[in-house]
This record gives C-alpha cells, structure tokens and sequence, in this order.
C-alpha cells in the first residue's frame, strides 16, 4: 500500500497519558459515592456544576416549569425530530420477534425478548446542551418498553435546561435528574440514599462519563464503550474542499479531543482541504474548540485507490464515516467496522446526530469491528427457554444428555438426565452411568 500521511495529530503515547490520568481521577470519585452516597454526589455537584438543590429530581411541577421556558418554534422542533427518532425505532422493534420451534417431536425450544426493567439515560449538558441525546436513548428506551427510565443532565447556567428537560419529558423519562457528569452516572449505577440505582447505563458524555461507565461495566449493563466524536470523510474529485472541511470541523468541535480524519485519493482534493479548513477556522464561533481538535486529533491521509480507502477505514473503525465519491453503494456493500455511514453530499453527521431518525450514540475507538451504535435492540435481552412435551423425547435427549455428560465428566448432570431415562423410557439405568 502506498498511504501518505499529509497530516497527522497527538501520537498514540500521548493519548495513553491522558487516558491514564482520567482513570484515576474516575476510579476515586467512584469510590467516593459508592462510600458516602448522597453526601458524595452534593460535594461534587456543588464543586463541578455549583448546584446542589434539597432535590436532584425534578418534581411534576418543577418539569412543567422548565417546559413552559421552551419557545413555541423549538418545542415544534424537538417533537418533528423525536417523530423522526420514534419511527425508526419503531419499525427497528417490530424487526424483533420471539421464537418458538418444535426441533424434536415433543421438543420446544424458544426465545422472549425482555425489555431491561430500568435504565440511566446521560445527557451532556456542559458546554453544548445535547438535547438530541435525549430523544436517543430515552425514547428508544421508551420504544423498547422499559418500564422505569431515569434520565440526567447536568445543570446549565446554574438551572435545568429547559429544552432538555422538555425533550426527556416528551421521550418518556420517569424520573429527572439535574445532575452531570461522573456523579450522575454513579448515582444511577450505585444508588444512593434517595437515587433507585439502575441495570443499564447509555447515552454519550465526556472522557469523565465515558470512563466511569467503562467502571461501572459488570454492575450494570452499558451501551457501548465510548470515547470522544469521531468522523471520517472519504471522498474523491467528485466533491469539493469546502464540503470536505465543514463535514471535518463540523464534528472537531465536539471537543478538545475528537478526531476527524479524511481519506482521499486525490492529492488536489486533500490539499484544498487543509486550506479551507484553515479559512473556516478564522471565521468559526466555535473555532477554539475545533482548532484544538483538528491541530491535535485531525489526519489526511493521501491512498492510491478506493480499494486502499476501504481497507483503511475498515481498519480504523470510526464512528461516523462520511463518503462522498463516485461509488457510495460500493462502500456501503463492503464497509464492515463503523458506528454509521451517510452517504453522499446530500447528507451528513449532523443530521445523524440531531434528526433523520437514526440514533447518535455509536461505537468509539475502533469498537465498530464488534459493536454497532445503541438502538431498540440494547434495551431487549433474549431470554431462552425449553419445554419438552412427550415421555418419548424426555427419554431420548436424555439417553444424548447422559453419555455428553460423562463423556466431560460431569456424573451429577449424567444423573439429570438418567432419572428421566428411568422415569420416562422405562429403562434401568445404574446411578452414574451412561444411557445405552
């Protein structure tokens, strides 16, 4: 392969540096609420988000308030995109079917799909008011059916967001959490005096809530492990510069931390972006964010072929790969480690992130290669279950069951099936031996 790397961010140590020190300011904080619970969670309120009301939930009263705050145009807005998110979400459920076969005569065999009976949906509230994030984790959550649904954000100017209490309220949130960041994933996960803890964390956040969920994974279930934005834009001459730099930057400034990578085979394309990139930066409110991203975390990365495009985002395995060429089928068809593609200059991240209907939170840090975003799906578990029905086909897996048993040794699940043998078959079969 001949890759040339045109430009190229923090080199992977550095990375490893800063990753090691969230960890251990995660693990601490952790360690703190699971110790001293509420008391914990109010210090470290009080010191991240200066807020520390008598109640981190909202009451009926107090979500009604916030709601009336929201402008007439923006509420239109939120129900037009979680119309967007439900009917998706919707049609992914009804793609979900149980199971029941009969394998053997007398033999059934099946599957029930389970909602998780609670769940801890995360808003990022910090510097951009994610409001999106709601309608992606507790409406489908809601779809799903789960039967308790606690949501948190953190407060913004010292109050809740209006438009994100609006947008959890109307996705179907049971409970209302004022509260960000690794407190509120900790309280969710651990419980506290007056916080139900959950089985199931999602919903994206910073390296902070990102890494308390890695921690938390095993105590609860999570979505996905989940590292800063990343995006991907694979484009040859049939797209211009411009296109290319607002789809790069427009996801850069995320954060301090969020790669954003173009692939390209076309030496003139990959030139002109690096230009255009650098004249939007001069005139982008969020510049300082983006420029941090894009000096640190950015890459263009020059192939010779689509062939060699293809191999390389697949072994990347970004979150969202923006493709813009002259064969977007192709890549479709042949595209298997991602979090979500959108395809052709028509589309783009932000619609993803904020609208079309497809949910927003997707696999980081090339875990697209075992893992797809969160969906309908993260909130069912298939639960198996078998039934037999007739004394004839007791007698005959039993007969199986008894010689694998000990044929791994296991005498005590020989004898699970011999009694049956006995009970069923009428045959004699010796305690601890094997079914003839």
């Amino acid at each position: 392969m001949a890759i040339l790397h045109l430009k190229s961010g923090k080199p992977d140590a550095a990375r490893a540096e800063d990753d090691a020190r969230v960890r251990t300011t995660v693990e601490a904080i952790l360690k703190d609420i699971e110790t001293r619970g509420d008391a914990a969670v109010r210090e470290l309120a009080l010191k991240f988000d200066r807020h520390a009301p008598a109640s981190f939930r909202l009451s009926p009263s107090e979500i009604e308030a916030a709601i009336q705050k929201v402008a007439p145009r923006d509420m239109e807005d939120i129900r037009f995109a979680q119309a967007q998110v439900r009917r998706f979400a919707e049609a992914q459920r009804a793609s979900i079917a149980d199971v029941e076969i009969e394998t053997l005569p007398g033999v059934i065999l099946g599957h029930r799909t389970i909602p998780v009976q609670s769940v801890g949906c995360y808003v990022p509230g910090g510097k951009f008011p994610m409001v999106a994030s709601a309608h992606m984790s507790v409406l489908t959550a809601q779809v799903a059916g789960v039967p308790r649904i606690v949501a948190a954000a953190p407060p913004v100017g010292g109050a809740p967001h209006p438009a994100i209490v609006a947008a959890m309220h109307l996705g179907g949130a049971h409970e209302i959490l004022v509260l960000g960041g690794i407190q509120a994933v900790g309280a969710m996960a651990l419980g506290t005096e007056t916080i139900r803890p959950v089985d199931m964390l999602v919903g994206p956040g910073n390296a902070f809530v990102a890494e308390a969920k890695r921690q938390l994974f095993g105590r609860v279930g999570i979505d996905l492990f989940a590292g800063p934005t990343e995006t991907m834009v694979i484009a040859d001459d049939s797209v211009d510069a411009e296109l290319c730099a607002t789809d790069l930057l427009g996801q850069a400034e995320h954060g301090y931390n969020s790669p954003a990578c173009l692939l390209t085979v076309s030496r003139k394309l990959a030139e002109a972006t690096l230009a255009e990139i650098d004249r939007l930066l001069a005139i982008l409110p969020t510049a300082e964010t983006a420029a941090a991203s894009w000096r640190d975390y950015g890459s263009v990365i020059l192939c010779d072929s689509h062939d060699e495009m293809l191999h390389l985002a697949n072994e990347m395995a970004y979150e969202h790969v923006q493709v813009m060429t002259d064969r977007d089928d192709w890549y479709l068809e042949h595209m298997h480690s991602y979090g979500a593609l959108f395809l052709g200059p028509r589309t783009n991240v932000a619609n993803g992130d904020k609208v079309i209907g497809t949910n927003h939170t997707l696999p980081t840090r090339r875990a697209g290669r075992y893992t797809g975003g969160l969906w309908v799906g993260k909130f069912l578990k298939t639960h198996s279950y078998q039934r037999v029905t007739t004394d004839a086909a007791a007698a005959l897996i039993g007969e199986y069951g008894s010689r694998l048993s000990l044929l791994e040794g296991f005498v005590g699940h020989a004898e699970q099936c011999n009694i049956r043998v006995r009970r069923y078959g009428g045959r004699n079969v010796p305690y601890g031996m094997a079914a003839e």
